[in-house]
């Protein structure tokens, strides 16, 4: 149902500030903002032309509230397709709710979470990939979700759908045409034809859902747990990562007891960093508490980094032989390894300021993979954070490919592809055009739930109560 009303929603953050922008759309809101707002020049605002600024005050009755700017959008040529009006005033929060509440008074509502996106959807502005792609965009926290974020609300995402579903579409009315002159044995879609746009369709949808590993990674972050026996280093390398004391640093052993977790960004992707407490054996109630939670977050981290003190796995100051600790240490790794082996496991040696270079090449050598560092100094870090750019896979990104961020569209074309499987078996064992055209139906069915052209009311109500208020 198209919306009748006019609602009004602050724009810009709650809270003091230079300027905010007060958003209000409906179909009587250039009338009611007229009422309320009196021109420098004395132009009347309801008769000035779209996509013009003028400058006067809000006024309650004889009290001038600010002066302000006000911005009109006509007609459907706004945002919400629907006319528009926002007013720029001073950021106090006395004036922003005084206006607010005058609007409110004059005959507005306050809109609803992400109401504005919702009416530019329901006026054909945005199809509803688009839509969640405004609040992707809003919380994009990285150079790379910006980008994905930026090429979904510019419609790459849907229009690579909606020209699949068009395509098949126009097969499925011919296999329908098909079902009226079934008794003549008429076939008027090109089997052949056919084949090829299922082939298609199939490639398309399967390159569409391997893209989510690496949306999901971009659009949340990768989280890398930091793991090892206590006083190796962690907290101190996770500082040097974050360039920041964060943890804290200390030569007790056990000091960290619970997880610290810090986001930084490295190359456009967001990376969370989680030092957790040392794995040892402990009589410690709270310290194993805090061993218990780091098994926990090397499950759940999509990276891990396990630290070792270099010093501690060389036999002596004299001698590059590795040492029996440094074996057992080996072997410790190995397991972890085998143990997670679709996890990517980084070893990184720390306090190689403690070697002798003849004792690095021989750690080297023992354990090829190795990554050397020391976290004190700073030494080796900048090195480790383009290896754990190695993990992501840019490519897509560079190459401006549709990447799927959105678990509901994951969803979606799981279903389809599903669908369009069933229709290949069908066209394999040669079934009749009513048992394939009622899987088309079900992958149509599927492809409009994300461009918005089969939705539900408790489906945009869970989409849109995720936004912010003023959007």
């Amino acid at each position: 149902m198209i919306p009748q009303d006019t609602i009004v929603a602050l724009a810009t953050p709650s809270g003091a500030g230079a300027i905010a922008v007060i958003r209000v759309s409906g179909s009587q809101s250039i009338t009611i903002c007229s009422s309320i707002f009196k021109s420098i020049s004395g132009k009347n605002l309801a008769k000035q032309k779209t996509h013009t600024i003028h400058l006067g005050h809000i006024i309650d009755g004889e009290r001038i509230l600010d002066e302000v700017l006000v911005s009109i959008f006509k007609n459907t040529n706004s945002y919400t397709g629907e006319p528009t009006v926002e007013i720029s005033c001073h950021g106090s929060s006395y004036i922003q709710q005084e206006i607010i509440q005058l609007l409110l008074r004059n005959g507005c509502r306050i809109a609803n979470a992400g109401e504005f996106t919702l009416r530019a959807f329901i006026h054909g502005k945005l199809d509803l990939s688009q839509a969640e792609a405004v609040a992707d965009l809003i919380s994009s926290d990285s150079e790379a979700s910006h980008q994905i974020a930026m090429q979904q609300m510019r419609g790459g995402f849907s229009s690579e759908i909606k020209k699949l579903r068009d395509e098949l579409l126009n097969f499925a009315s011919l296999i329908e045409l098909e079902l009226d002159f079934a008794e003549e044995d008429v076939k008027f879609a090109n089997r052949g034809q056919f084949q090829e746009l299922i082939s298609k369709i199939t490639t398309v949808l399967k390159r569409l859902i391997d893209s989510f590993a690496i949306g999901n990674v971009i659009k949340n972050g990768i989280p890398v747990a930091i793991v090892g026996e206590p006083n190796v280093g962690k907290s101190t390398l996770l500082n040097a990562l974050l360039n920041e004391e964060r943890a804290i640093v200390s030569d007790i052993a056990g000091t960290t007891r619970d997880t610290i977790e810090d986001e930084i960004i490295i190359g456009g992707i967001g990376f969370r960093f989680i030092d957790t407490a040392g794995i040892r054996k402990t009589k410690d109630v709270i310290e194993e508490l805090g061993i218990q939670k780091t098994f926990e977050k090397i499950a759940q981290a999509q990276v891990v980094i396990y630290l070792v003190d270099s010093s501690e796995m060389i036999e002596s100051v004299n001698t590059p032989i590795i040492s029996s600790k440094g074996k057992e240490k080996v072997i410790e790794i190995n397991q972890i390894k085998n143990k997670y082996p679709q996890k990517p496991i980084i070893i990184v040696a720390n306090k190689v300021d403690q070697l002798e270079e003849n004792q690095i090449i021989h750690l080297q050598s023992e354990i090829s993979t190795i990554h050397l560092l020391s976290a004190k100094k700073h030494i080796g870090v900048e090195s480790l954070q383009n290896k754990l750019l190695e993990f992501v896979n840019t490519g897509a990104l560079r190459n401006n490919d549709t990447i799927v961020t959105n678990s509901r569209h994951y969803d979606a074309l799981l279903k389809a592809l599903e669908e369009i499987q069933k229709v290949q078996y069908g066209l394999d064992a040669g079934l009749s055009g009513d048992l394939m055209a009622i899987d088309i139906r079900q992958a149509l069915f599927h492809f409009g739930e994300i461009t918005g052209e089969i939705t539900s009311d408790d489906l945009l109500g869970n989409i849109f109560a995720n936004f912010c208020i003023g959007k």
